[in-house]
């Protein structure tokens, strides 16, 4: 197994974003691993599955084919060879992807993909049980957190940019019910790893928390 950063956090805290730069500063590949089952998410409301649908799901599980591309520098998801970047980010599927990414089934397709990834390379990878099932001996675990409250408050103003009409109440919600879900599902409940470094970047700028994790990173790396 190559160098393996684990990065869990809640949804909101800026793990994609975070992520992202770490990866330029250390020349690591970085992995969503949200978006893998957002892709699971969408191909299962494309076919009208419910989540209570088990059967439904293991078919679409079945052929399911979700890929990771870097085109142009670019971060890049196709599912069953169709790029669906900005399919999975949708408000429909913020409000589905807790209930899919709760099922057994689900985690059992999801996690060896994961894995595999870090095999043969150097990741840093992102989600929320990363150091605690993926990878349980991860090199580096970070646990980013951030209040609810300050995490509405960065999506809605996410939002407004995007021209995405939505209240700060109803994403604020919308963050509480999802960390609700993903705290007490049975499968690979939402918990921080013992041993990971809480990272809290409500108070914090980015480029603060960037430069913290890298000196996380390379005091790892230095022993």
């Amino acid at each position: 197994m190559g160098f393996v950063v684990a990065i869990d956090g809640p949804a909101g805290s800026g793990k994609g974003t975070i992520t992202k730069l770490v990866a330029e500063k250390r020349n690591l590949v970085a992995i969503d691993t949200g978006a893998m089952y957002r892709c699971i998410t969408l191909d299962c409301l494309n076919n009208n599955i419910k989540p209570t649908d088990i059967d439904g799901i293991n078919k679409i599980l079945d052929k399911i084919k979700i890929e990771l591309k870097l085109e142009n520098g670019e971060q890049k998801f196709f599912l069953n060879d169709k790029d669906v970047g900005s399919q999975i980010r949708t408000k429909k599927i913020d409000d589905y992807v807790s209930l899919f990414a709760a099922i057994k089934e689900v985690r059992d397709k999801v996690t060896p993909m994961q894995q595999k990834m870090g095999d043969n390379q150097n990741i840093i990878m992102e989600g929320r049980d990363i150091g605690t099932v993926v990878f349980p001996n991860a090199d580096v675990k970070i646990f980013l957190d951030c209040s609810a409250e300050e995490r509405a408050r960065r999506r809605f103003i996410q939002n407004q940019k995007e021209g995405i009409q939505t209240s700060y109440e109803e994403i604020l919600n919308n963050v509480i019910e999802r960390e609700r879900i993903n705290s007490t599902r049975d499968i690979a409940p939402f918990v921080k790893a013992d041993d990971a470094i809480v990272v809290d970047s409500t108070n914090m700028s980015i480029d603060e928390v960037v430069e913290t994790i890298l000196k996380i990173i390379d005091e790892k790396l230095e022993k």
